[in-house]
C-alpha cells in the first residue's frame, strides 16, 4: 500500500464528495439502481439464514439498533435501552406504532420469536449469538432445552429483555443484527413464507415490490407505513446480482444501467482519470486471513503454522497485485477499529529464513516430504471477489518459492465453503470477515470455542471471556490484545490483508450515504440500512 494512501487512511485525508462529473443515466428519478444482492439465496429472511439468504432482507425488516456511516449506534426499533444492576440483562424499549405492512403491530414478541426460532432451527449464524452469551443458547441449539428457556423475553409488547451468562457491555451493538420474524405469518405458512414476495410483510423503511426468483433481481419500494427513524429518501431501490462483479458493473455504470460500482485494480486508473470527482474511498473494517484446522495434518503441527505466518510478504502483496485494493494485515483487527494494537500487528513480518527454519524443524526441510495441500476459498462479489483469487495466486507462488510447498486453490460456493469448515473436511481456508458490529468482541468471538472455527484454546477463551465482561474500556482492550497474542503464539491465524474499496458513483446520487464521513471514508453500502435510507437520487 503506498504510504500516501495509508496516511490518508489513518488521518482522514481522503477527499469528500464534491462536484460530480456528468454521467448518462437512463434510470427514472427517485430510483437507485444498485449492483449486487444475493444471487443464489432462497429465503428472504436474515433470521433464517445469513449465508444463503436472498436479496437484502435488512432493508425490509427493522433491527433493534443500527450503525450510521460514522459507526455511531442508533436505536431503530428501540428508542432506549439500559442494563440491569447485575449487568446480566439488557432491556430494550421499543417504539410505539411500528407495524408490518399487513397492518399487524410489530411487538417485542416478534424479536423473541426470531431468536427462539433461530436457536432451535440450527441457524447458520448461531455462533454470533452464542458468542454474545445469550443464556441457554447452546442448550436450545442442541435440543437439550426448549426454545422458551432461551434468555430472551417480552414482558409486554414494547419491552424486550435479553439475558446473558456474563456481563456484555456491547450487547446494544450485537442487536443491530436482530430482526423481527412475523410469527403470525410463520404459524400459517411456515418458513416458506420467505420464498414469496407476496407473503413477506415488511417492518422497515422498504418493502418488496417485486422479486424475480430466477435472477434474484429485487425491486424495493419505499414503505409508506414505516414510522421509525431513517425513512427512505428514494422511491425505489433495484438490486441486480448479475452486475455484482466490477468487470460487468463498470460497463453497466458507463451505460447508465447502475448508479455505482466497486472498482478492480485494472479499472482504478481509468476511472480516476475519467471520473476524478466521482471516486469514493473506503477502508473496510474487515480482515482476510488464513485459518487452519489444527487437528488436520500437516497443520496439526504448530511449527508448520508458524512457517506459513512468516512466509508472506504482505507489503509486496499489497503494493503489487492488490495495489489500491488492500493494506497489510498484522492483526485480526483493522487499523482505526476500536481496540487495534500496533504492537500486536507489528509481529506479522516477512522473515523467509525463519519460515524455512521452522518448516525444517517441523520435518520438512525445503518442503521435502510436505504433502500437497489445498486452500478453500469462496465465490463472492464485492471487495472479496476482487482480491481473493489474485491474493491466493500470489501466496501460491510465494509458498512454493519460500517454503517449497505446493498449494492448490479450490473455489467453491459460499454454502459449500461454510459446510466444509463445519464438517472439517480440509485443513486450510481463506477466511474473510467483515465486522458485523463495531466492537472488538465481534472479531475475537470468531476464534472462541463454539465460534466460527474449531478452536478450543482454554487460555484464549478465558482472556476473551474476561474481556467481554469487562466494562472498563482500557482493561478490555488489554485483555483482547493478550488474547490475540495467544493466537499468534499458537499460529492459529495468519492475517493477510485489510481490504480497501474504490467506487465510482453516479452524479445523480447525493446525501450523506455518498459523502465522506468524519475520518474521510465513504462506507457506501457497508452500512446498508443507513446507505439506502440516506441516499437521494435526482
Amino acid at each position: 500500500m503506498p504510504i500516501s494512501i495509508l496516511n490518508g487512511l489513518r488521518a482522514g485525508l481522503i477527499l469528500c464528495a464534491t462536484a460530480l462529473v456528468t454521467t448518462a443515466m437512463a434510470a427514472d428519478t427517485g430510483t437507485v439502481h444498485a449492483p449486487g444482492g444475493a444471487n443464489r439465496g432462497t429465503y428472504f429472511d436474515y433470521m433464517k439464514t445469513v449465508y444463503a439468504h436472498a436479496g437484502l432482507p435488512f432493508l425490509i425488516q427493522v433491527p433493534i439498533t443500527a450503525f450510521d456511516s460514522n459507526y455511531q449506534l442508533h436505536g431503530l426499533a428501540a428508542e432506549s435501552w439500559e442494563q440491569s444492576g447485575d449487568q446480566l440483562t439488557w432491556t430494550f424499549h421499543l417504539r410505539d406504532g411500528l407495524s408490518y405492512t399487513d397492518g399487524t403491530p410489530l411487538t417485542a414478541h416478534d424479536y423473541v420469536f426470531a431468536l427462539q426460532r433461530a436457536a432451535s432451527q440450527g441457524y447458520d449464524f448461531g455462533w454470533y449469538w452464542s458468542g454474545a452469551g445469550v443464556v441457554n443458547w447452546a442448550g436450545v441449539e442442541s435440543g437439550a432445552l426448549p426454545p422458551e428457556d432461551l434468555g430472551v423475553s417480552a414482558p409486554d409488547d414494547l419491552t424486550l429483555n435479553i439475558t446473558t451468562s456474563a456481563p456484555r457491555p456491547f450487547l446494544p451493538s450485537v442487536v443491530s443484527l436482530l430482526f423481527p420474524v412475523p410469527r403470525h405469518v410463520v404459524e400459517k405458512l411456515g418458513d416458506d413464507y420467505a420464498l414469496n414476495a407476496d407473503t413477506i410483510p415488511a417492518t422497515g423503511p422498504f418493502r418488496i415490490e417485486s422479486w424475480d426468483r430466477g435472477s434474484n433481481v429485487v425491486t424495493y419500494a419505499r414503505n409508506e407505513s414505516y414510522t421509525g427513524p431513517w425513512t427512505a429518501n428514494v422511491d425505489r431501490v433495484i438490486t441486480d446480482p448479475s452486475v455484482s462483479s466490477p468487470e460487468v458493473a463498470l460497463p453497466a455504470f458507463m451505460a447508465g444501467e447502475v448508479d455505482f460500482t466497486i472498482l478492480n485494480a485494472g479499472q482504478i486508473p481509468f476511472a480516476q482519470q475519467r471520473f476524478p470527482d466521482q471516486i469514493r474511498f473506503n477502508a473496510v473494517f474487515a480482515t482476510s486471513y488464513l485459518a487452519f484446522d489444527p487437528e488436520i495434518a500437516p497443520f496439526d503441527n504448530p511449527l508448520v503454522r508458524q512457517a506459513f505466518y512468516y512466509a508472506i510478504d504482505r507489503e509486496e502483496l499489497t503494493q503489487t497485485v492488490l495495489r489500491n485494493l488492500a493494506i497489510p494485515a498484522g492483526s485480526i483487527l483493522p487499523p482505526n477499529f476500536p481496540g487495534y494494537d500496533e504492537g500486536v500487528a507489528g509481529q506479522a513480518v516477512f522473515d523467509p529464513e525463519r519460515a524455512k527454519a521452522l518448516l525444517a524443524e517441523a520435518g520438512y526441510p525445503g518442503g521435502e516430504g510436505f504433502p500437497e495441500i489445498e486452500v478453500y476459498f469462496r465465490v463472492q462479489g464485492g471487495y472479496n471477489g476482487v482480491i481473493s483469487a489474485p491474493m491466493l495466486q500470489y501466496l501460491q507462488a510465494q509458498f512454493a518459492e519460500t517454503l517449497g510447498v505446493h498449494m492448490e486453490l479450490r473455489l467453491m460456493p459460499l454454502p459449500d465453503w461454510q459446510q466444509a469448515m463445519a464438517d472439517r473436511t480440509n485443513g486450510l481456508f481463506l477466511a474473510p470477515y467483515e465486522a458485523d458490529y463495531i466492537d472488538p468482541s465481534n472479531f475475537y468471538g470468531l476464534f472462541h470455542e463454539g465460534g466460527r472455527h474449531h478452536y478450543d484454546v482454554a487460555s484464549y477463551d478465558a482472556l476473551v471471556d474476561e474481556a467481554d465482561a469487562e466494562s472498563d474500556w482500557d482493561k478490555r482492550v488489554k485483555l483482547y490484545a493478550d488474547a490475540e497474542q495467544v493466537l499468534i503464539d499458537e499460529a492459529l491465524i495468519v492475517p493477510l490483508v485489510h481490504p480497501v474499496q474504490m467506487y465510482v458513483v453516479n452524479q445523480r446520487l447525493s446525501g450523506p450515504s455518498v459523502e465522506a464521513n468524519a475520518i474521510g471514508m465513504t462506507p457506501m453500502d457497508q452500512q446498508r440500512t443507513y446507505f439506502y435510507t440516506h441516499v437521494k437520487a435526482e
